[in-house]
């Protein structure tokens, strides 16, 4: 029998990270409290905190960054495409 993976929501993950963050309960109370486990809570909080820094910024510059990621998975895709097509010439 495969076992389905739970998918949880933003807002349950924040909630969750949240009272994490707050520390009036232990990892492992938490993870019974919601029923999730103490790695993907860490895990989560982690996430949040790298990411909490692109909370106050412009909407703008979000935008502009995922624009300019978006460019270069193009050109690495582009130039994966290119390596290819030489390593076939020349073999």
């Amino acid at each position: 029998m495969i076992k389905e993976r739970k998918n949880y929501g933003a807002s349950f993950k924040a909630k969750v990270v949240l009272e994490a963050l707050k520390e009036r309960s232990s990892l492992s109370e938490l993870s019974q409290k919601y029923g999730v486990s103490q790695t993907i809570i860490t895990n989560w909080k982690k996430a949040f905190l790298d990411n909490a820094s692109t909370i106050f910024e412009p909407k703008g510059k979000v935008k502009e960054s995922e624009t300019q990621i978006d460019d270069l998975f193009k050109q690495i895709g582009q130039l994966k495409v290119e390596n290819d097509w030489l390593k076939k010439k020349l073999s």
